[in-house]
């Protein structure tokens, strides 16, 4: 492990938990956070929710598990790089996608609209509050406290988008949405780096699938200036391999402009520790050349794969399990387990959307058959 730089997140310098807890002792506070991380429900519970494709379309196509897994790669590869603290970049890194619902953005989009139109006063649905819920309330592993316990630092790094009133509601995590500040540099990083993952990564389960075709991303400059690179190094490679290669070339390129961009960001600002970086800009960046390529690439992505009529009728499915589900638990209470029953209105939606959430993408299919289908078994 390299020598943190002076503006990395310390651990032994640690804003604290919710619940103080002694030291660990053959671990940093950082450390513990990632090892509960992994060791948590939620987290398991990934392996079996959709990333772009719901999880039994394919056994190759990644997971929300797996997209974790590389974006906490990648962010440490970063982290190393740049002198950062490897340990919270990874706990962030691999927390950063607890709250997910089943079937992806589209189980996350239906249950916010139908907590706006069904429990209009419960504050809606949002995936990174609904992570950091998770690990702050529902994580029910420790004797002396609800959720992990996690250090502050992780925690904020978890919240990535907040609205000013959800951040006046939050207390410490949510101050930097008011004061208008950054998180820590370790956070700015993972955030990145999942930006990295899911781009780069979702062309390979795009062209996987058979929705997407090389021919189709000729027209992307990031990809095919790469592509362009192996075929005339390889000229008899064949697709599948050009393909891997071309991937892992755009994940270096993008490493390594980042390594460059945020190294320059850094000598200039010149914070003198982790809090003074904080009240810089936003420091962890591509250069302004390959953001644009970033974009013409994710902008691609939503237009040819995101919105492609297959994947699109698999989101209306998704869409409508996840409206049947909450309309139903809403009208009939009764009919969910004892654990989420309350009495309070908003608190009974608010433990349907928790309930809901908290399913795997197979699970959610079962749970609506299981209400819906006559003729099964309880």
């Amino acid at each position: 492990m390299t020598t943190p730089a002076v503006y990395a997140s310390r651990s032994d310098q640690t804003r604290g938990r919710r619940y103080p807890e002694p030291s660990p002792r053959n671990r940093s506070e950082f450390q513990r956070d990632r090892d509960r991380i992994v060791h948590a429900g939620a987290f398991r519970r990934l392996e079996y929710k959709t990333q772009v494709f719901i999880n039994h379309e394919g056994d190759l196509f990644r997971t929300r598990l797996t997209h974790s897994l590389e974006v906490a790669q990648i962010a440490r590869v970063l982290a190393r790089s740049l002198g950062l603290n490897e340990d919270l970049t990874e706990a962030i890194a691999l927390a950063h996608d607890l709250g997910h619902t089943p079937f992806g953005h589209a189980g996350q989009d239906e249950l916010n609209a139908c907590m706006h139109e069904l429990a209009p006063d419960a504050g809606g649905f949002e995936h990174n509050l609904q992570s950091l819920r998770v690990v702050d309330e529902l994580e029910e592993r420790y004797a002396p406290f609800n959720g992990l316990n996690l250090c502050f630092e992780t925690r904020e790094g978890i919240l990535k988008h907040c609205s000013l009133a959800h951040a006046l509601l939050l207390g410490d995590v949510g101050e930097r949405f008011i004061a208008r500040t950054q998180p820590s540099l370790e956070a700015q990083l993972a955030n990145l780096a999942d930006e990295i993952a899911y781009n780069n990564h979702d062309i390979d389960d795009g062209l996987r699938s058979g929705l997407l075709s090389v021919e189709q991303l000729q027209g992307v400059p990031a990809f095919a200036r790469h592509y362009d690179q192996v075929i005339q190094e390889w000229p008899a490679i064949a697709q599948r391999r050009a393909v891997s290669e071309t991937i892992r070339r755009m994940i270096n390129t993008l490493i390594m402009d980042v390594t460059v961009t945020t190294a320059s960001n850094l000598a200039s600002a010149a914070p003198a520790n982790a809090e003074a970086a904080r009240l810089c800009g936003p420091l962890v960046a591509f250069s302004d050349e390959i953001r644009a390529e970033a974009n013409v690439l994710k902008k691609f992505l939503f237009e040819n794969l995101y919105r492609h009529y297959k994947v699109m009728r698999m989101t209306n499915k998704a869409r409508r399990i996840v409206r049947e589900l909450f309309s139903t638990f809403i009208q009939e209470p009764r009919l969910l387990p004892p654990d989420y029953r309350r009495d309070d209105d908003q608190a009974q939606a608010r433990a349907i959307a928790d309930y809901i959430a908290g399913m795997t993408d197979r699970y959610a299919i079962r749970e609506h058959h299981r209400i819906f289908q006559m003729g099964d078994q309880l």
